[in-house]
């Protein structure tokens, strides 16, 4: 009897979908606010964030909305909005939570998978070391978004993708452009490649303490600190 690896490739759909001003917008904001070029704890005009993105107030006033919701604004009434100012225990707090999520969730994407090659994962990884060697610090975070939570999608839990995503998104960067400036994030890249291999290679115990490793490693980069630095 032969058995049949499952299928965790797919084709791109072929559709274009619409995407409305107000999640461009929230987009937008939101890839500012990770960076951290919206400087926490000051308060920003919604009518100037809207003249800066080159559109009206409505979409950027539900965008800062939507953001609110989860929770990486707070919206002060009749100003604008303001990112709260995290501290190195918040950033802390976010490191364990995904801890917790993403390394046992690692050990069971290699149980549903069963070895099954992952070329699109695999191509992700490629594309990550090759922007943090180039320096594209918005390319690197967009990918690096893709592979995280792209993973985690295996495992059909949506509950646990939004929750990890919500977690991705609450962490700022601090002096992440310098380091991307000086070429320290080709680590961080390359950490994406072997847990790539250990997937596809079933070992689940191994896939999950790479991910562990990589969130610590993470966890600097986001205090700003170069790689090898302790």
């Amino acid at each position: 009897m032969t058995t049949t690896r499952p299928t965790v490739e797919s084709a791109p759909s072929a559709r274009l979908q619409a995407v409305s001003l107000r999640e461009q917008a929230r987009e937008a904001l939101r890839t500012q606010i990770v960076l951290g070029r919206i400087e926490p704890g000051r308060v920003e005009s919604v009518i100037n964030m809207a003249s800066e993105l080159g559109v009206s107030v409505t979409p950027v006033r539900e965008a800062v909305m939507d953001l609110a919701n989860l929770g990486m604004v707070e919206v002060i009434r009749n100003r604008g909005f303001r990112v709260p100012v995290l501290t190195d225990h918040d950033l802390d707090e976010i490191f364990q939570l995904r801890t917790m999520l993403e390394v046992p969730a690692m050990a069971e994407v290699v149980r549903v998978l069963d070895g099954a090659p992952i070329p699109r994962f695999r191509r992700l990884a490629e594309q990550i070391t090759a922007a943090a060697r180039e320096g594209d610090l918005a390319a690197f975070l967009e990918l690096d978004r893709q592979f995280h939570l792209g993973l985690l999608e295996l495992l059909g839990n949506r509950r646990l993708v939004t929750t990890v995503g919500q977690l991705r998104d609450q962490a700022r960067m601090r002096g992440l452009q310098k380091l991307a400036d000086q070429g320290e994030l080709t680590q961080s890249g390359e950490e994406h490649i072997a847990l790539v291999d250990a997937v596809e290679a079933g070992d689940g115990e191994l896939a999950g303490e790479l991910m562990r490793k990589h969130l610590s490693h993470s966890r600097g980069i986001w205090a700003g600190r170069e790689e090898g630095d302790s």
